[in-house]
């Protein structure tokens, strides 16, 4: 863990579409330079007191000037603070160095990464020289993936506290979601389709929900990818669009806390339609979507203060094992989950690693395998997610 830095946190792409909510929920939360340290960092000066003035952030704020392009200014800035938000992707184009830098200084880093491929490259690249230095690297840190990786976390918590035992299949079901999703998703979304018609081992990487286990595979999951009807849950369920890096996040989390769910633990995520003929039409509608990768939407857009306060999400987590015990967990959110609710998890989630320097040793981490519980009463204390038990049988 790095100390005697100048900053405790610097928010690097302060001035886009979600470092600016970020920035807000530090500023709202914690203040300037009070009980965390933090900072606004991005390339241009002129954007970042334009972003500071709007967000009402005082003008105490320090700026830090780094840009992507320039390695020298990404290595200066990591060896500021103790820990590094970055919200400037795609991250397979601009996040690279950013992971190098921080790895080798022993910085923690946290980030909004959806994007497997990369992630399975920069496990590769940098998981040993993180360990060396003790940088406590952790990717997806919004929406995609915490509610879904801690709502696994919860779940088993609970499983061992009812039956001493591990859910062994575990259902992953978001119930509702009302929420956008912003240009910059979408970009993301892009240079990963781009990168796969260049290069089959991303497409291969993709594919695999063993992808960030590291050559370690387990049993055969479930694809996810056509409609079915779970009859424990009563309802139709759709393919849903995040399962893709959700799943690979929580097998990395079951890899790195040794398998204590199991070698065999079996988990998929799908999106609740609900039952009978509309359930089913609702299911095949969604899996005919193709609007996502048909949206113009550039980075820098998203939805509007309204929309994101108006927005909310439940997830339900269904589990089972060997001897039919059951338990059922929920997740909700409070605000939009791509926006609202994602920057209010990446800030407790850079925070919670800085008060708690021991909660993990240096390496690439899963937000549920580094900071478990720890982040799951911080995200229930103060940016409005619920975790609850629904059910339990024996």
């Amino acid at each position: 863990m790095s100390v005697n830095r100048k900053f405790d946190i610097i928010v690097y792409g302060a001035s886009g579409y979600t470092g600016r909510l970020v920035c807000e929920y530090l500023n709202n939360q914690y203040g300037v330079n009070g009980e965390v340290k933090w900072a606004m960092a991005g390339r241009s000066r002129d954007k970042l007191e334009q972003v500071r003035d709007e967000i009402g952030v005082p003008a105490a704020v320090p700026f830090v000037i780094a840009d992507a392009d320039n390695a020298d200014s990404i290595n200066a800035m990591v060896a500021t603070t103790k820990v590094v938000i970055t919200t400037v992707g795609p991250y397979q184009l601009y996040g690279s160095d950013l992971v190098a830098a921080c790895a080798a200084a022993g910085t923690d880093y946290v980030d909004l990464c959806g994007e497997p491929a990369w992630m399975h490259d920069m496990i590769a690249s940098h998981r040993a020289v993180a360990q060396a230095s003790g940088a406590r690297i952790v990717f997806s840190c919004g929406f995609d993936s915490i509610p879904f990786d801690l709502g696994v976390v919860f779940l088993q918590q609970k499983a061992m506290e009812k039956f001493d035992a591990p859910m062994t299949r575990v259902k992953g079901r978001v119930k509702t979601m009302k929420g956008g999703f912003s240009g910059g998703t979408l970009a993301s979304l892009k240079a990963t389709m781009a990168a796969a018609a260049k290069n089959p081992n991303v497409t291969k990487v993709m594919m695999s929900p063993f992808a960030l286990t590291e050559g370690v595979a387990g049993a055969e999951q479930p694809s996810g990818a056509a409609p079915v009807f779970d009859d424990d849950l009563n309802s139709w369920s759709a393919p849903f669009v995040m399962a893709t890096i959700n799943t690979k996040n929580i097998h990395r989390s079951n890899f790195l806390l040794d398998h204590v769910w199991g070698k065999d633990f079996v988990y998929d995520e799908m999106l609740l339609t609900g039952p009978g003929e509309q359930g089913e039409a609702t299911a095949n509608a969604v899996a005919a979507d193709k609007s996502m990768a048909a949206s113009t939407l550039k980075p820098g857009d998203g939805p509007t203060k309204e929309e994101r306060e108006n927005g909310f999400y439940e997830v339900l987590f269904a589990g089972s094992n060997a001897r039919g015990q059951r338990l059922t967990v929920s997740v909700k959110g409070d605000k939009d989950p791509g926006y609202g609710s994602t920057s209010k998890m990446i800030a407790e989630s850079a925070v919670c690693l800085l008060r708690n320097p021991d909660a993990a040793t240096g390496g690439i981490w899963t937000a549920g395998a580094a900071m478990g519980a720890l982040l799951i009463d911080r995200l229930q204390a103060h940016a409005g997610l619920s975790f609850r038990l629904l059910g339990t049988e024996e």
